[in-house]
């Protein structure tokens, strides 16, 4: 069955449409457009294996000269020799042809192209999308196999924009647990340290607010986090009403409660005061163990 995925951004945010793609293993390409730059973005069984925009990237060979790889030379050899062919060789066949690169290389720039161009399209706040599945513009000879979820994690760690916090949670009293795998996909994810940390409390009981009181960061820190690991799919909102984190505390108030009650309510010789008093006492250090 064909995905019907169409509209604007404002409406659906890109690592939304990025996870439903992704979720439902699905290939094709994704048409992104705000005022006149269009971006495409090429999904094979979930996973980015491509994507260009002429108005966010460099040609292929500004790319490897700028890294490096070749030096101006090179790079005027073989666009005359593929101005001769009047196109219809690519340029990085006819780099590898003269063994000016290895395909390793050519490989790790496109990764790196592609990478760079998904992380500025996560920071678009408007604009309008359509997805072609099963579709593809062009016939690219060197692919990459990118996790979306990487994608959008580190996308949304260089936009680090406060904003994002208040959409992705309006209400800090509800409770998250780790999200499970769709559709058979594996997930290969790279999370730091500081999210691994803090995706081991997201334990399905402890609601937003719970999470921040015990994390190791201050509460800004930690939302920004949770968000990040919210759009990337990893967390997911549950139904549940948040545990108290201590029951044994729960029940110490309601007795204390009742304790006191009787003590101000019922007029008891004074022996019986004292009485009441140790009572209280033990029931502190009984609830306390």
């Amino acid at each position: 069955m064909e995905l019907d995925l169409q509209g604007n951004i404002e409406r659906f945010t890109l690592p939304e449409i990025f996870q439903l793609i992704a979720s439902g293993r699905k290939s094709g390409t994704l048409g992104i457009q705000r005022d006149d730059s269009i971006v495409m973005v090429y999904f094979k069984e979930g996973d980015v294996i491509y994507g260009y925009g002429p108005r966010q990237t460099y040609h292929l060979g500004q790319l490897l000269r700028d890294k490096g790889v070749i030096n101006e030379t090179q790079l005027d050899k073989a666009i005359k020799v593929q101005a001769k062919t009047e196109n219809s060789k690519r340029l990085g066949e006819i780099l590898i042809a003269h063994q000016y690169i290895d395909r390793a290389d050519l490989e790790a720039v496109v990764k790196n192209q592609v990478q760079e161009l998904l992380y500025s399209l996560l920071a678009w706040e408007t604009g309008s999308f359509k997805f072609y599945e099963g579709q593809f513009p062009t016939d690219e000879e060197i692919t990459v196999k990118l996790s979306v979820e990487n994608i959008i994690l580190e996308g949304l760690r260089r936009i680090d924009e406060k904003n994002m916090v208040t959409q992705t949670f309006p209400d800090l009293n509800v409770v998250y647990s780790i999200s499970a795998a769709q559709a058979g996909r594996a997930r290969d994810v790279a999370m730091e340290s500081t999210e691994w940390n803090l995706m081991a409390l997201v334990d399905g009981h402890r609601s937003l607010e719970q999470i921040c009181k015990i994390a190791p960061f201050d509460k800004e820190e930690t939302l920004k986090k949770l968000a990040r690991l919210s759009l990337a799919g990893l967390i997911t909102k549950t139904e549940r009403k948040p545990e108290m984190q201590n029951a044994n505390l729960e029940k110490m108030v309601n007795r204390l409660a009742n304790l006191f009650e009787d003590y101000i309510t019922v007029k008891t010789p004074a022996h019986n005061n004292r009485m009441v008093e140790r009572s209280v006492t033990n029931t502190i250090t009984e609830s306390v163990e």
